[in-house]
């Protein structure tokens, strides 16, 4: 149930570099278009924040704190966009551009679109439409960003509060984080932002490792093992936007098969559609000289039509279930990685444990309705389906919950009851069923 929005955004994503592809301006101008946030300010990557003519500090100060908000595994910063409209964004490493999800807010500023564009579905069929808006203003705590680029969706498709349970506006991307070193402190829910003149590496129990900085956006290298084999080098983005620990992309390495033990199921929504793949655990994930043991694992066949070369060869996605049980420092200037353990490093990874995936709708966003069933799992054993919504959970209101508080109860002790009212269009039906390892 907390592996959705990783999929909206890549799919948005992919699917505008498709449709870049597709179009029939020249490749110089495509190039061009891509870049523009990049372009907006030119600067050397050595040059003292507070005298950037897009991007201004207090003056004298060298870096600037920005407490998050971390719910259902995803990183939420508070930002006023043009010194007006308070909005809550994720802070996603894993995104090239900053989208606003929320077309009637930039509506509302009178906001002059340069250019509307198509964005195909995750069908690669179902054509929907994006604007780029220049000019923007950005405010983070003392940070103060002008002349920023945005995306704005035409709808929003992204549906954060539906398909996440979180109430966000848009995505923080890589092309506004690369101009500094970023560190994110998860344990005291704050993230640093360091001029990168003035940033010394971090001394003492500090972990170092090379990164790859490639549109903005950081690679990293990992070892997987699946089974009895030697380990596989893996090259994995860098990813705060995603709320899985780990996903695999199956076809582009050989070795990278599926484990024993995979349910299939629909592993996250796309634009215009879901994207199908399987569950698992993997025994062992390296990284930096840190061991991961039993780590739940996405894995997705990409499809044969992207262009791997946008996503820059990866072989996957590492995301905040594992990056979060480290202090991290991001430093996109010198294209390193620093990683500190922290108490949170030795957690095991839970996982839902029903077969149930929701959504969720209405005032407070208190409605649960089901969107798929895992077939063979404890829920469609006891006869739930698609649609039905669940009124009581546990002899409780449904409305008390967070969808990130029902996740945690599906992921409880192995063989727990759990006990659902539910509705089915006029019908109302008590369903019963223990919780059960599925990978």
């Amino acid at each position: 149930m907390s592996y959705l929005i990783r999929y909206f955004k890549v799919n948005c994503w992919l699917s505008y570099q498709y449709l870049l592809k597709m179009a029939s301006f020249s490749r110089h101008n495509m190039t061009r278009f891509l870049l523009i946030s990049a372009l907006i300010s030119l600067f050397s990557p050595f040059e003292s924040g507070a005298q950037r003519r897009d991007l201004m500090l207090p003056k004298g100060l060298k870096k600037v704190e920005i407490p998050f908000e971390y719910e259902n595994n995803f990183i939420i910063v508070r930002i006023v966009l043009n010194d007006i409209f308070p909005l809550r964004f994720i802070f996603d490493t894993g995104a090239e551009h900053t989208i606003l999800t929320r077309r009637e807010i930039t509506d509302l500023l009178q906001v002059d679109y340069k250019r509307r564009f198509p964005l195909l579905g995750s069908d690669l069929k179902m054509e929907l439409y994006a604007y780029l808006a220049n000019g923007i203003r950005i405010k983070m705590n003392d940070l103060y960003v002008t002349n920023q680029a945005i995306l704005v969706l035409e709808e929003d498709y992204l549906r954060f509060e539906e398909f996440a349970g979180i109430n966000v506006q848009g995505i923080l991307g890589a092309d506004l984080l690369r101009r500094f070193v970023v560190k994110i402190d998860y344990r005291i829910r704050k993230i640093t932002l360091y001029d990168p003149a003035h940033f010394q590496a971090p001394k003492g129990e500090y972990v170092e490792m090379p990164l790859e900085i490639k549109r903005h956006k950081p690679y990293l290298i990992a070892h997987t093992r699946l089974g009895s084999e030697d380990s596989t080098e893996v090259k994995l983005l860098m990813d705060s936007g995603a709320n899985l620990a780990l996903m695999l992309h199956t076809n582009t390495n050989t070795k990278l098969h599926l484990p024993a033990h995979v349910v299939r199921s629909s592993i996250g929504m796309g634009l215009g559609g879901t994207i199908e793949g399987f569950m698992g655990r993997i025994p062992r994930l390296g990284l930096a000289g840190f061991s991961f043991e039993s780590v739940t694992t996405n894995f997705q066949e990409l499809s044969p039509d992207m262009d791997s070369s946008y996503l820059n060869n990866r072989n996957g996605i590492l995301g905040n279930q594992i990056l979060s049980r480290f202090t991290i420092i991001i430093d996109y200037v010198r294209s390193k990685l620093y990683l500190l353990p922290n108490r949170a490093f030795k957690d095991k990874f839970q996982y839902d444990k029903s077969g149930m995936l929701l959504a969720v709708s209405g005032p407070n966003l208190g409605s649960f309705v089901i969107l798929n069933v895992v077939p063979g799992s404890p829920a469609e054993e006891a006869g739930l389906k698609v649609g039905d919504e669940i009124k009581t959970l546990n002899g409780l209101p449904a409305a008390l919950f967070t969808l990130e508080g029902i996740a945690h109860k599906m992921q409880g002790r192995t063989g727990k009851k759990i006990h659902l009212n539910i509705k089915r269009e006029e019908e109302k039906l008590k369903v019963t069923f223990k919780l059960r390892d599925l990978i």
